[in-house]
């Protein structure tokens, strides 16, 4: 689907004032006021992202609490269990949990639900079958919980705590736990807000850690490491697509340092398996290469797997397990794949289903694991909220993706009548029903979808950082872009456009891929610029010139050395 050009402008008093106190290239500076970063505070905080800068975690709502709870249950020796989410922000979490409080002398274990056979979250049946039965004092939830009044309930009753951290939306009113540390409280005033699962859990440790200093805990000096942790936080946090900005964005930056330093066995076995062969990792890496395989174990198997490989101490168990969840994620890219083709085959059956503002399609032989995924691939492609259900055995599970102008949480809440549960963010939420609802909701979900935003909403774009010459490109502005990392939600990575571009040279670099030599007509200097197109349109194979040209600017590593490349998104034929 073609894609509109919306051409940023930012303010040019404000693009000076960065350019002045940053030191950097008038481009960089027009990249940070089209994100905001505006404040002398956080110029500075944005080229030098530390722990410093990261919101106070006492100030989130319960969590003295919470820590003064796993206090007394360190101190009395009572059995902790961690029940953690399948996805790669669960098992993160639940990894991340695992170590600290072992690594501190806690009796803990854990437990990661099966996607299918139990579903999400803490549910009354786990506190007789799992909690009661494994003597459990003690129940902190991360990556869940916070529609789990039910459960929570059931463990009050037995006499047992349970500390929720959490970051999707609470029940009204929330559960009755001992703490509910979740910034999306309507009282939670932290300012925390964007922060995945394994944020809030990291948040958690770090208070928890300054607790226990201040009661004297550790004679010896001797603390467990944070930093060495936020290995774990980056991924959840890239995994889980939250927002790339404020907390997320230095926990993620810190991990990504660690993973490229010093990579425990298991994420160097998975970037291993993964096949990356460059000198180092980035949050596009994590996005699209090493957590779907994570993921692909709680889709077509255990989440456990995940956990086990993030926990390996030794790299040829590592390597083992990696290859598991990789032949896992072939697996899931297969089903996933024969989904796709039959929704396509449907949609051109029935044509008429596109003109509507949003997507709700169902089937009885979908495998429930790969929705999610399938999910997020059409509203992109087609650029409207999609829904997609599986019914078995009387009952609807589904995953919903969204696309940026629509908060999907809130269009499925104006649905809840049709449904028996639902929960999430603004741009993915799973849901259930009866099979009876499907009509309904369809029909709600698109009034709400449509009542959210103007049509124009529903028209995909690209935002355009700089309308860029190719003889402006040079070694330091590049160094400054990669600087900017990690991109993501919120963050993106920047893109430029360039016209009148004469393709001088193309040849084929694989199967819908292209690499190019390129000169730019009005360009002072006629220095070819290297360029690299993956999945090419069939359309653009006999281009001589593009008017214009979409592209991200990246340094090509290749044999110790690195050139300038345009990666290149969207063009236009002369």
């Amino acid at each position: 689907m073609r894609k509109r050009l919306n051409f940023l402008k930012p303010d040019e008093k404000r693009v000076r004032h960065i350019r002045r106190k940053a030191g950097c290239h008038r481009i960089t500076a027009a990249v940070l006021a089209n994100r905001g970063v505006l404040e002398d505070k956080d110029i500075h905080e944005y080229f030098n992202p530390t722990f410093s800068s990261i919101h106070n975690g006492f100030s989130m709502i319960d969590m003295e609490r919470a820590v003064r709870r796993i206090h007394r249950a360190l101190s009395n020796r009572e059995r902790i269990l961690i029940f953690g989410d399948y996805d790669v922000d669960g098992i993160t979490s639940t990894t991340l949990l695992r170590e600290f409080l072992t690594a501190i002398g806690a009796d803990v274990r854990y437990y990661i639900p099966h996607r299918i056979e139990e579903g999400y979250g803490l549910k009354p049946f786990h506190i007789a079958n799992v909690v009661k039965k494994n003597d459990i004092h003690l129940i902190i939830t991360v990556d869940c919980g916070s529609g789990s009044y039910e459960a929570v309930l059931e463990a009050n009753r037995l006499g047992i705590d349970t500390i929720i951290t959490d970051h999707h939306a609470v029940s009204d009113p929330p559960p009755p736990a001992a703490a509910v540390v979740n910034p999306q409280r309507r009282d939670c005033t932290a300012g925390v807000e964007c922060l995945a699962g394994v944020g809030v859990a990291f948040l958690l440790l770090v208070c928890l850690r300054k607790h226990l200093r201040e009661a004297g805990y550790w004679s010896d000096g001797e603390e467990p490491n944070l930093k060495s942790l936020c290995d774990l936080v980056a991924l959840g946090t890239v995994a889980d697509i939250v927002p790339l900005i404020n907390e997320n964005r230095v926990l993620t930056k810190i991990g990504l340092e660690v993973i490229n330093k010093n990579p425990r066995p298991g994420i160097r076995a998975l970037i291993q398996a993964s096949g990356i062969r460059k000198p180092f990792i980035s949050a596009e890496d994590i996005a699209f290469r090493l957590a779907p395989r994570l993921n692909a174990a709680g889709r077509m198997d255990h989440a456990n797997l995940g956990v086990r490989l993030l926990e390996a101490a030794d790299f040829e168990e590592a390597k083992d397990l990696a290859e598991s969840v990789s032949r896992l994620n072939t697996q899931r890219q297969n089903i996933e794949n024969q989904v796709l083709k039959r929704i396509g085959m449907y949609l051109e059956e029935k044509p008429q289903l596109l003109s509507r503002k949003s997507m709700v399609l169902a089937s009885d032989d979908w495998h429930e694991g790969v929705l999610g995924i399938v999910a997020s691939r059409l509203a992109r492609s087609y650029w409207r909220p999609v829904v997609l259900l599986t019914f078995k055995n009387g009952m609807g599970k589904g995953s919903a993706r969204s696309i940026p102008s629509i908060d999907l949480y809130r269009a499925i809440s104006a649905c809840d009548s049709c449904l028996s549960g639902f929960g999430g963010h603004p741009m993915a939420a799973g849901l259930s029903m009866a099979p009876g609802h499907l009509e309904a909701f369809r029909e709600a979900f698109e009034s709400a979808v449509s009542e959210m935003a103007p049509t124009e909403a529903f028209e995909p774009f690209l935002d355009i950082d700089y309308e860029l010459k190719l003889d402006m490109i040079s070694n330091g502005l590049l160094d400054e872009l990669e600087s900017l990392q990690p991109f993501g939600p919120e963050n993106e990575e920047p893109l430029f456009c360039a016209t009148d571009v004469d393709i001088v040279h193309t040849r084929a670099i694989g199967q819908g891929h292209r690499r190019f030599i390129l000169k730019q007509r009005q360009a002072k200097s006629q220095r070819p610029v290297e360029g690299v197109w993956f999945h090419m349109p069939e359309a653009y194979q006999a281009s001589e010139r593009f008017s214009h040209l979409v592209f991200k600017l990246r340094w090509n590593y290749w044999n110790g050395d690195k050139r300038v490349q345009l990666m290149i998104e969207e063009a236009a034929m002369q």
